[in-house]
């Protein structure tokens, strides 16, 4: 059906008096030429008529569990044309804080002319090296290897030498040294005025807040352009903040990159964020929440209908486009990916064209499987064009995205980071599935009333979340994603990045599930049998349409037991069809990425409730994970099939000649940051051309003083 104004009210009344029990939506194509997306209107995402009419978020209040490092009046509303002053406080010097490079208690080992050694305070040191002046790349480098000696003979600094000395123009490299740098290094040392109060880490396991101005992350990133946070420089697995992003720009060797024209134009993206914040002050406000939640739903139990899901799919647009809505980082699990490294995919993209998001990488543990992160308030100063090895700073990016009564840009952007798969088989695995679900939900829930049964707004833009360098199947994650939006009763706008054919496939599956009445939980059980079939279909859509037709008639509720059904009438699969459907959905742009061992985790904890007679018309899922550590609770066994039939991932062995590779366990630190693919996911877009050596300058983009 076509929305107009009238049918889209009628729709929203519905919604908010009736919940789930509505008649489902039918995905329609809308009647402007000039727009290709599919579904219903972005209004019916924001629950008003303009994207700034949706819910806001909570303001910033300080609490126990939500540190606010900035005064925050007794009315609760910020300044809108000031930035707020900061919160006075102590510094702690403490494994639950971060340690300030300006702590008395950071101290550093100096050799005097006499050759003996003693300690002198760290930040001495690094006042005396940034108050000198910095008249190229080389007197960089050395100014910041006075504060970290160790490195002397291993930071070499040849991409920073490389940006400024080949692959800008003299006039530009001259500009920043002269001009933007000198202000960055009284940013950095003002450090101890604008940071006041004690950061918190906000560690695993825990539902903790903390909010900062703009001006005091400005202040923080430049402290981490000249590497000066303490015990931040060590990539050994037993180092204090092992399980922390890398945060200093050149641990990562971010200076260091020589062969990727993609780390220059990181690097272009972030002087030129820094040259805006020098120029003017930035007035707004942050909040970073880390989500973490034990009761998961039990998914093949759930009776959330699909259909009643407003859902609106657009190839042409991006994430970053959808205003108001609840913008997803395809993230790792180590916030920023590669961003100081060699990515340059979905999260270093958005991390570089909106540098305030990569301050959570300073206190943000890495995240669980039942972990996410909510950054509200962030702004965009870059614009760009490409992606991976074609990304190109573009230029100023002009923000007007309005402000909240905390000072916040209506911005949310929300971290969820998906599993990689060794193989393309293991993401139909039960345990699998219910990993991404749950991950998915732990973020998409965020902040909506469990006791409501309504559409919870604003809603949900995403789209082909772990589908690159990971190894997933947008087939497969879109439902994935649209089954935790239903749960979590958020209206979904998925972008499909040029993909028409795509866009097509999400919408036929999503009629045929609305107009069966296919529920959550039936929805569920169709995937986890469609890896157990012997003889399933090549395209997890045609087998869905199969079954879904198959099990019952339409009616207002299929029985839950539809998993019994028969699906012996499914044409056979072949092993040239298989191979390449799970290959071919979605294309790799970069290398492939370990097994990450959170993959069994949490998964099955949530389902220890359920009843057995639902438990037994599922798989032992114990059967099918690899060797690893168990870290979830024993589940109840279940007595084998007296003639089981052969697994999907049995006919994928004889058709390989060979068993599938197991899983690799302990991932190394940052192992998924690969110098080829560190962050998540492939967009699929339109072939760019390649790039120039000499790009449009970021002084252009200026008037000079």
């Amino acid at each position: 059906m076509l929305f107009n104004a009238t049918s889209q009210l009628k729709s929203f009344i519905k919604l908010l008096t009736k919940g789930y029990k509505i008649r489902p939506y039918t995905m329609a194509m809308d009647t402007d030429s000039d727009n290709s997306w599919r579904g219903v209107p972005l209004t019916e995402l924001y629950g008003s008529q303009s994207p700034w009419g949706a819910p806001e978020f909570p303001l910033v209040s300080p609490s126990y569990n939500h540190a606010v490092l900035y005064h925050v009046p007794s009315s609760g509303c910020v300044a809108a044309d000031r930035p707020p002053k900061p919160q006075i406080g102590q510094d702690k010097w403490d494994s639950e804080h971060v340690r300030m490079p300006f702590s008395s208690h950071s101290l550093y080992p100096v050799e005097n002319e006499n050759g003996e050694t003693r300690l002198k305070k760290r930040w001495e040191i690094i006042e005396n090296a940034l108050s000198k002046p910095i008249r190229n790349s080389q007197d960089l480098a050395n100014a910041i290897l006075s504060y970290n000696t160790k490195f002397r003979n291993s930071w070499k600094f040849r991409g920073l030498h490389k940006l400024f000395n080949e692959y800008v123009e003299e006039e530009e490299a001259q500009y920043f040294f002269d001009v933007t740098l000198p202000e960055i290094a009284k940013l950095a040392l003002a450090l101890p005025k604008l940071v006041q109060a004690p950061i918190p880490l906000l560690k695993q396991h825990k539902n903790r807040s903390v909010s900062l101005s703009q001006q005091q992350i400005a202040s923080l990133l430049a402290n981490a352009f000249f590497c000066t946070f303490p015990r931040r420089n060590s990539t050994k697995k037993t180092s204090e903040y092992a399980s922390y992003p890398f945060i200093n720009f050149n641990t990562y060797r971010f200076y260091e990159i020589t062969d990727s024209d993609s780390n220059m134009e990181k690097l272009k993206c972030i002087c030129h964020y820094f040259r805006r914040v020098v120029t003017k002050v930035p007035v707004g406000t942050m909040t970073f929440t880390r989500r973490s939640v034990r009761e998961l739903p039990v998914w093949h139990t759930s009776d959330r209908l699909l259909g009643s899901l407003p859902l609106h799919v657009d190839p042409k647009h991006t994430i970053e486009d959808a205003e108001s809505l609840i913008q997803v980082d395809f993230a790792n699990k180590y916030l920023g990916g590669g961003v100081l490294g060699h990515g340059c995919v979905q999260e270093e993209i958005r991390f570089v064209i909106c540098p305030e998001l990569m301050i959570s990488m300073l206190f943000t543990e890495v995240l669980r499987p039942n972990e996410a992160l909510m950054m509200i308030g962030c702004e965009r100063y870059s614009r760009y064009t490409g992606y991976g090895h074609t990304f190109q700073f573009a230029g100023d990016a002009t923000d007007v995205t309005p402000r909240d009564s905390s000072a916040r840009r209506r911005c949310a952007v929300l971290a969820i980071d998906a599993v990689p798969y060794a193989a393309r088989l293991h993401e139909f695995r039960r345990d699998a599935v219910t990993r991404e679900l749950n991950k998915a939900w732990v973020g998409f829930s965020f902040d909506t009333d469990p006791t409501s049964e309504g559409l919870q707004y604003p809603g949900v833009a995403t789209g082909n979340w772990g589908c690159g360098a990971f190894g997933g199947t947008p087939h497969l994650k879109s439902l994935l994603q649209l089954m935790a939006c239903a749960q979590a009763r958020r209206p979904m706008a998925y972008f499909t990045f040029g993909d028409t054919q795509l866009r097509d496939d999400i919408v036929n599956v999503y009629n045929l599930l609305a107009r069966f009445n296919v529920t959550v939980g039936q929805l569920y059980k169709y995937i986890v049998k469609f890896a157990q079939e012997k003889n399933v279909l090549t395209s997890l859509h045609q087998y869905l349409e199969h079954v879904v037709k198959d099990a019952k008639e339409p009616s207002p509720r299929v029985n839950n037991d539809v998993m019994e059904t028969s699906i012996s009438e499914s044409a056979p699969v072949t092993s040239t069809a298989l191979e390449s459907e799970l290959s071919n959905n979605s294309p790799d742009l970069f290398s492939q990425d370990e097994m990450d061992q959170s993959l069994i985790e949490v998964t099955m904890h949530s389902e220890q409730t359920a009843k057995q007679t639902d438990i037994q018309t599922l798989p032992d899922t114990n059967k099918q994970m690899p060797d690893a550590k168990k870290e979830v609770a024993e589940t109840k066994k279940i007595e084998p099939n007296p003639q089981p039939r052969k697994s999907l991932f049995d006919a994928m062995s004889e058709m390989e000649n060979g068993d599938l590779k197991k899983v690799q366990g302990n991932v190394r630190r940052n192992s998924l940051l690969s110098d080829s693919n560190s962050s998540m996911d492939h967009q699929t877009s339109e072939p760019l051309s390649e790039k120039k050596k000499k790009t449009k300058k970021i002084t252009d983009f200026f008037s000079k003083k």
